[in-house]
């Protein structure tokens, strides 16, 4: 019952927060013209699509404190609509069921300090079809040296995102669009510097770096507005990505 609750509460809560800023350096989120609302969870914020019923981008601030809080955590949660935005402009659970994609996740469930923020991660405001190999496979992996360098350096802020550049089709009744890429950037306040990693969302994806400016230009999507142009000209190593 407790479980229940705290789903329902996750659900419930205000579309945009007063500490949405709080998930970008200088307060400022990133934006893409013609979308839909920012939802502001308790972790995360995500820009939502409400044409493609499905996420545009998601940010989040890592610290290494939150991430040895959640390295202790374990469990998981079960997905859910997030009712923040009306039927007819969201996904469904039934979008996803016998799609033969996987629900896959922005904002990691593994990044977050609590349980209450690991249950929103869940909500489908914060998925994208992806390809279950992928998923669990080298994007796991990109994720997770996303964490230890937190942990190295003490912050960063990153913002996580699917791009549409080849059509691999629609699932469910809802036409959620899947991405034919889903990329990750990354900002290091300690070395003012960026990275910024793309898949391919496929069973064999390829996986690389890609200068900060290509992902603007490609996506339309600015991950970091705050962020002065010299320091979005630096990379950051990032140890256990792909080159």
């Amino acid at each position: 019952m407790r479980f229940l609750i705290a789903v329902l509460l996750a659900c419930t809560s205000p579309a945009v927060a007063a500490n949405c800023p709080d998930f970008s350096p200088g307060g400022q989120l990133p934006t893409q013209s013609n979308a839909g609302p920012v939802l502001c969870s308790q972790f995360y914020a995500a820009q939502q699509s409400l044409n493609d019923r499905e996420p545009l981008w998601s940010a989040e601030h890592l610290t290494e404190e939150g991430v040895e809080q959640a390295q202790a955590m374990t469990g998981r949660a079960p997905f859910y609509p997030d009712t923040r935005l009306p039927a007819g402009q969201r996904a469904e659970l039934d979008d996803y069921r016998r799609s033969g994609w996987s629900r896959g996740h922005l904002t990691p469930s593994g990044d977050t300090p609590d349980r209450a923020s690991r249950i929103q991660t869940f909500a489908l405001s914060n998925i994208v079809p992806q390809n279950a190999r992928m998923n669990s496979g080298p994007w796991d992996k990109i994720e997770r040296a996303v964490r230890n360098l937190a942990t190295q350096d003490g912050e960063l802020y990153v913002v996580t995102g699917p791009a549409f550049k080849e059509d691999l089709g629609t699932i469910g009744s809802d036409h959620i669009q899947v991405p034919s890429s889903i990329w990750k950037a990354i900002y290091d306040p300690a070395d003012g510097a960026v990275a910024v990693v793309v898949c391919k969302n496929q069973a064999t994806p390829s996986c690389g770096q890609v200068p900060f400016d290509v992902l603007v230009r490609v996506v339309g999507i600015d991950p970091f507005p705050g962020v002065s142009a010299k320091e979005k000209s630096k990379r950051v190593t990032v140890k256990g990505w792909p080159d």
